[in-house]
């Protein structure tokens, strides 16, 4: 794997963990009773992002440190994927 292909590789599953990371700890105003005027009452009180970039951050070192390994360890050429383009089976 390449510079720019762990680069791409690590950005790409960062925001995918973000994604699933970002619905944690949300209380909304209406939760709270605390809803401002003018304001959507779903909106987060407390949203803690840099709580939420933290914990990203770490999952996606572990899981570019798991892809990692499978792209160079050669598992991925040992595994037969013809039958995804057409071919019969062995």
């Amino acid at each position: 794997m390449g510079i720019a292909t762990g680069i791409v590789a690590f950005i790409i599953i960062w925001w995918a963990t973000l994604f699933a990371v970002l619905p944690f700890w949300v209380r909304g105003q209406w939760e709270e009773g605390a809803v401002d005027n003018g304001s959507e009452p779903g909106a987060p009180v407390q949203p803690h992002l840099w709580r939420k970039f933290a914990i990203t951050t770490l999952i996606a070192v572990g899981l570019w440190g798991v892809v990692y390994v499978i792209i160079t360890s050669g598992v991925l050429a040992r595994i037969p994927f013809d039958w995804l383009f057409g071919a019969p089976p062995p």
